[in-house]
């Protein structure tokens, strides 16, 4: 049996077990050698949201960063930052988390939060009723980071890059999921109004001539607006009409 002490930085102790909150530090005994990665997640705390692993001295300096596989056998106490880790906390140790992911896979409950960053161009598949079994299928096979509020999901071993939402409303999860994953720092990436809000297909200009048929119940679209997008996937079709204003101030509150 050896001791060992986490401190947990950041917002990090929102995640913890309900017997341990009340204080970032956590004290645990272990009676074996174990992953440090196991030791975090016993906490309640998702491999996913973990960037940087420090061990401290016994001043609570910095000594050096561990990866999750490191094998703990012996007491020590370490310091847990989440994504993303500053900068000045042993600056050439690498992070654990990515910071390049521009796809995104959304759970059931994420819909608001998968319109609002389709909005912004940025690939983010959804399906309302996906089973966690097809979330993480689909993020394994299209090299796509998680988004959910089930921490035992983003627990799971096969989940590379993920990240749990903390606010209740879209727009701040949207503006949240932009910090965490700066896509904002590749401009390249982004392509506003450039994806179906109902199915994340690439929307693509059409004639007018060719939405004439399907829009023939909208006369007052047809005889003032003329440059319409539609999606190939599931055929919606959008334009710039009223709602464009809205959604285009939207879209700066997110940046």
């Amino acid at each position: 049996m050896f001791p060992l002490e986490l401190t947990f930085c950041g917002d990090l102790p929102g995640f913890l077990r309900r017997s341990l909150r009340g204080s970032p530090r956590v004290r645990r005994n272990l009676a074996e050698k174990t992953a440090v990665k196991d030791v975090i997640e016993a906490c309640g705390i998702p491999h996913s949201e973990v960037d940087l692993i420090v061990v401290l001295d016994p001043t609570g300096a910095a000594v050096c960063a561990l990866d999750f596989r490191f094998q703990l056998d012996t007491p020590v106490s370490l310091a847990v930052y989440p994504a993303l880790a500053p900068r000045e906390v042993l600056p050439f140790a690498p992070r654990l988390q990515a910071r390049d992911c521009d796809r995104f896979i959304a759970d059931g409950h994420l819909g608001a939060l998968a319109r609002h960053l389709r909005l912004m161009g940025i690939d983010t598949a959804y399906a309302r009723d996906a089973s966690d079994e097809m979330l993480l299928k689909v993020m394994l096979g299209e090299n796509r980071a998680l988004l959910t509020r089930d921490r035992r999901l983003l627990m799971h071993s096969i989940v590379r890059d993920g990240y749990c939402p903390r606010s209740d409303d879209p727009e701040e999860q949207a503006r949240e999921v932009l910090r965490r994953f700066p896509v904002f720092d590749h401009p390249e990436r982004i392509s506003p109004m450039s994806r179906c809000l109902r199915c994340n297909g690439t929307l693509c200009r059409t004639p007018k001539q060719e939405v004439l048929a399907p829009l023939a119940h909208e006369l007052r679209t047809l005889q003032y607006y003329d440059e319409f997008l539609r999606c190939p996937d599931c055929g919606r079709i959008y334009w710039r009409g009223s709602h464009f204003r809205e959604l285009t101030a939207r879209l700066a509150r997110c940046q």
